[in-house]
């Protein structure tokens, strides 16, 4: 065998072990963190997110940028408390309910009755939740009572003590969660607040969507000079418009982070890491990857044994194939970038 066929060989025999543990690693990690947010009716986060962070349209969305920036728009999926357990109303104040008491988003709490609104009819509803990493847990919406006046801040004794639908894993279909319900009988401007608690972990998530039900609209919505018929229409985000955000969003689909040090992991990379990245091309590859990994969206399929995709956060093939497929592109990739680097060299010194 020629020196020449033994160097092939060994660069080979080095890509394969660098490639297999990192997609053994990636096929047995744990799936990715739960992330996601009301799509019907709209949420305000997602609705301010399609009108487009930079220059939203809305005189609300536009208010809850001058207040809270940018960043909380492109991570519209992320309204989260990582250890609520179901301590919802022990650990959001009464004002900051569509915040979830985290600064980062404290802009969707502004009381105005201009918010973009989803129009609503008593009755059943199919209600849909983009998720864009599904996992196993309980969603509970509640509607404002009668009365509800959006120019105050939001509190829980503004909604209605008992949720008007409850369901436990229902069916992921398209990459959202879809369920129906049965909206009680309303008039003019309400919301709809949802809560989504994981049964595989203690995190929750909350969205606040404002509605509006024919009937002229509420006292206080006219007094603010927007009824129930005036109210921007909201329109959820598509898949262009989330993939083209994905870019400037700072979600870690891998651990989350609270408002305080821990929430550090969620900044944007600095200027000096982005130049790094930008000139390395075995970091782009991996960068690329990520990108790949998140999304690949889970489609509505059964398991073996009759169980739901969300109800399990995968079938076992899905959601970790992808990241392990993406992991073992990048590695490839860098990998056989090396070599073919150490055979031009091996070239040029016997040239």
């Amino acid at each position: 065998m020629t020196a020449r066929a033994t160097a092939h060989r060994r660069t080979a025999r080095l890509a394969v072990l660098g490639v297999v543990p990192l997609a053994l690693t990636a096929l047995n990690a744990d799936p990715a963190t739960a992330h996601g947010s009301m799509q019907n009716p709209v949420s305000r986060v997602s609705a301010c997110f399609a009108e487009g962070p930079e220059s939203p349209d809305s005189a609300a969305c536009k208010a809850a940028v001058q207040a809270g920036g940018t960043q909380a728009l492109y991570d519209w999926n992320e309204v989260n408390i990582p250890d609520a357990a179901g301590r919802h109303k022990e650990i959001i104040p009464d004002g900051k309910l569509c915040s979830a008491g985290r600064d980062k988003y404290k802009g969707l709490d502004l009381p105005r009755a201009d918010w973009p609104a989803t129009p609503m009819t008593a009755g059943e509803h199919t209600f849909t939740y983009r998720a864009t990493a599904p996992h196993r847990g309980s969603f509970e919406l509640y509607v404002t009572k009668d009365g509800y006046d959006p120019t105050k801040p939001l509190t829980w004794a503004d909604l209605e003590s008992e949720p008007f639908a409850k369901v436990t894993d229902p069916t992921l279909k398209d990459g959202s969660y879809v369920f129906t319900g049965n909206v009680p009988n309303k008039s003019g401007r309400h919301l709809i607040y949802s809560v989504w608690q994981r049964s595989d972990s203690p995190e929750a998530f909350y969205t606040c969507s404002d509605v509006t039900f024919g009937g002229g609209g509420n006292a206080a919505a006219k007094g603010a000079g927007a009824s129930a018929s005036s109210a921007p229409t909201a329109a959820a985000p598509n898949a262009a418009q989330i993939a083209e955000g994905a870019e400037k969003s700072t979600v870690d689909h891998h651990g989350h982070g609270g408002d305080d040090g821990a929430e550090a992991n969620h900044q944007p990379k600095a200027a000096d890491e982005q130049s790094t990245e930008a000139n390395q091309p075995e970091a782009k590859s991996a960068k690329s990857a990520k990108v790949m990994a998140s999304d690949a969206e889970p489609q509505d399929s059964g398991t073996a044994d009759g169980q739901h995709l969300a109800e399990t956060g995968g079938d076992g093939s899905t959601a970790p194939m992808a990241i392990g497929g993406a992991a073992v592109l990048a590695a490839g990739a860098a990998v056989l970038f090396a070599a073919a680097n150490r055979r031009k060299a091996v070239r040029r010194g016997r040239g």
